[in-house]
């Protein structure tokens, strides 16, 4: 080989390096897909954004001036940390027909905020994803829901949702004339995980019923009728790309002064009482992945009965389980809630997995737990509970009546209503106040 040639060898090898290394990475590509691409045809006009006022209770004689700010303040959703046409996180335009429409993203419910910050990957537990769907669809002309997307607002009907869209599709993904019957239930009250967390589980869902390392199973929310098997199968690529993202997500800091001395102290009596459930934290982090009993647990037991095996064995046929070969990611009973790992959990209030706690106070002390209350559903300084760690709330003496507006219902958490009891995880009950209040100041560490 002449010197010429090598040189020149070397020269491509060299450029080709630099390309590759200029690459996007399977995270980075992820991140730009979440923010900049809706994976379902945008079911609504654009016009539904603007006119959406039009069904605000009590009823509007005209449109808010600052109207962006009023309509995330109503529906309960937050400034898009990314460019989105001027839209919240969790709206963005898509394709509808011939044109361009409104659709839903993934972060309406996986996009919060914590201190007026937003962040993707937070939970948002202030949407009213019910109230929202319900007036876009009345500005639309379209029909009515057809189930109950939220009961109390900062939850979701979640489960539901996978099985009403499931129940719609054969097992290879091909639409059914006649959806299944099985046994969909619209009561569990569902709190929306961090996405921070994913990268310690081996299981998730709140019931650890799935694989964590499953890629198809988050691509369960693109079920609409106007998506088919191709549409998965293109898109699967992608969402191993989300899913890289999702697992190198780092939860946010606690950003107040902490004492220090309290906070080892609550270390302690946590490395007692707490590690074998939620695991110890650091850089020799550890996380049992243990689903605790239900009987043991003994919080609200509706999102734990609320998918029928039916639905299970109907999944485990699908597309979704057949991830890996005959084997798959299959759904799997288990027979209580998974303990989840406590990164950032001073940013996560509500807490238990139907976010009827409203603090780690009242995590952490059962006497402490409001029956019926309500709270601003903003997220600025001033809306957050410093000391007990988790939102302010306004305890009430009772529950709207059955006659109010559903949107005025669903601002008020009724513990006494089915899928939204406060009971169970008593463990901190025995800790004195003191060594309650040293818990919590550790909480804010991790």
């Amino acid at each position: 080989m002449n010197a010429v040639r090598f040189v020149a060898l070397v020269a491509v090898g060299l450029l080709a390096a630099s390309l590759r290394a200029g690459e996007p990475s399977a995270s980075e590509r992820g991140k730009a897909a979440l923010e900049t691409r809706t994976f379902n045809p945008a079911p609504w006009p654009l016009s539904a954004y603007g006119n959406a006022w039009k069904h605000w209770q009590p009823p509007l004689k005209q449109k808010p001036a600052d109207y962006d700010q009023a309509f995330r303040d109503y529906y309960g959703l937050h400034p898009a940390p990314y460019a989105n046409k001027d839209l919240p996180m969790g709206l963005r335009h898509g394709s509808r027909l011939f044109t361009t429409g409104i659709a839903n993203d993934c972060m309406i419910c996986h996009g919060g905020s914590i201190l007026g910050k937003s962040y993707v990957g937070l939970g948002n537990a202030s949407l009213d994803i019910h109230t929202l769907f319900e007036d876009f669809n009345k500005v639309s002309g379209l029909g009515k829901l057809p189930f109950v997307f939220s009961n109390a607002r900062g939850t979701s009907e979640a489960g539901g949702m996978a099985v009403y869209l499931l129940a719609l599709r054969e097992p290879d993904l091909s639409l059914r004339l006649t959806p299944l019957e099985l046994g969909l239930k619209d009561d569990l009250c569902e709190d929306t995980p961090a996405w921070w967390l994913l990268k310690k589980k081996k299981s998730m869902y709140h019931i650890g019923s799935s694989d964590a390392r499953s890629v198809r199973s988050i691509m369960q929310f693109m079920m609409t009728p106007l998506n088919g098997r191709t549409t998965f199968e293109k898109e699967e690529k992608t969402f191993a790309d989300i899913q890289a993202f999702l697992l190198s997500m780092e939860a946010p800091k606690y950003p107040f002064p902490m004492d220090r001395e309290l906070a080892d102290k609550g270390k302690m009596l946590f490395e007692k009482s707490c590690v074998k459930c939620h695991g110890t934290y650091g850089p020799e982090w550890t996380y049992p992945n243990r689903i605790v009993p239900l009987d043991e647990i003994g919080t609200d037991p509706a999102r734990f009965h609320g998918i029928s095996r039916k639905a299970g064995e109907h999944y485990n046929r699908s597309w979704f389980a057949q991830e890996k070969g005959q084997e798959g990611y299959l759904a799997r009973e288990t027979n209580g809630y998974q303990a989840p790992p406590l990164d950032g959990v001073w940013a996560t209030a509500p807490y238990f997995h139907n976010g009827s706690a409203p603090t780690l106070e009242d995590v952490l002390n059962s006497k402490t737990r409001p029956k019926i209350y309500t709270r601003s559903f903003r997220t600025g300084e001033e809306d957050y509970e410093q000391t007990k760690v988790g939102w302010k709330v306004q305890v009430l003496d009772k529950a709207p009546a059955a006659s109010e507006p559903g949107v005025l219902r669903r601002r008020v958490y009724d513990t006494t209503q089915p899928g939204r009891g406060n009971g169970g995880h008593t463990y901190g009950d025995a800790l004195t106040p003191d060594e309650r209040r040293a818990v919590i100041e550790y909480l804010k560490s991790l």
